[in-house]
């Protein structure tokens, strides 16, 4: 395991190393088949499945609490933490049906452990599944979970740079939200820059903006989800 970031995947960095290179091949080359194998386990419960991602504190979890209280359809999540079971017994306490993975060092969630989660999360009668990945804009967008769609929350607190600095993540995404959108009056964002650069790595992707203080905001995530889901 790399003893920097923990992303499970070698301790040496040097990506010339010939080795290090088949190494990763391999690990990804296992997870994208067992990540073929989860989305045909949602397929064959007829639930959509979306991969939830961003750094940490830019609202997943609060996300997921005010579709509880708003979605028309029905939803179940699979939490993904270093440590605790806090997001997780946050939406239970929200009546959403949740259950927590406990990666320890890993910096991000894999197919395989998408896959024991399914044992454990209910789809009988879910419409839709979300994955809540691990707090990082990094080593989440290289791991194939099995979802269906990517959904990338960057909040206007972590300044306006993150989508040119993390590309990959954003080049992954079919929706990117920009969260916190309350706070503009008190920090200084370019909104409309950001989408140019998130247009210049995906030019079709969907943005919308968002606060968990407007339900109007959150009711248009709901519909793009809604639309997704009869497109399927």
């Amino acid at each position: 395991m790399c003893k920097d970031c923990g992303c499970g995947i070698n301790d040496n960095h040097e990506i010339n190393d010939k080795k290090t290179i088949e190494v990763i091949t391999k690990i990804l080359d296992k997870n994208d088949t067992q990540a073929m194998h989860n989305r045909e386990h949602f397929d064959e419960h007829k639930v959509l499945a979306i991969n939830i991602m961003s750094s940490p504190g830019s609202g997943k979890t609060s996300l997921l609490e005010k579709f509880g209280e708003l979605a028309k359809f029905k939803f179940c999540v699979i939490e993904g933490d270093l440590e605790t079971t806090r997001d997780s017994d946050r939406l239970r306490a929200k009546n959403i049906p949740s259950i927590q993975i406990q990666t320890l060092s890993t910096c991000h969630l894999d197919a395989f452990m998408i896959h024991k989660a399914l044992h454990d999360i209910p789809l009988e009668g879910m419409d839709v599944c979300f994955v809540e990945n691990v707090g990082n804009l990094v080593c989440p967008a290289s791991y194939d979970v099995g979802t269906h769609l990517n959904i990338v929350l960057v909040s206007v607190a972590e300044g306006d740079d993150k989508i040119a600095k993390y590309p990959v993540m954003f080049r992954k995404a079919d929706l990117i939200l920009i969260t916190k959108t309350d706070l503009l009056p008190y920090i200084e964002f370019d909104i409309e820059a950001e989408k140019k650069e998130a247009r210049k790595l995906r030019p079709n992707v969907d943005i919308l903006e968002v606060s968990i203080k407007d339900d109007s905001s959150i009711k248009k995530v709901l519909n793009w989800i809604e639309f997704k889901r009869e497109m399927r």
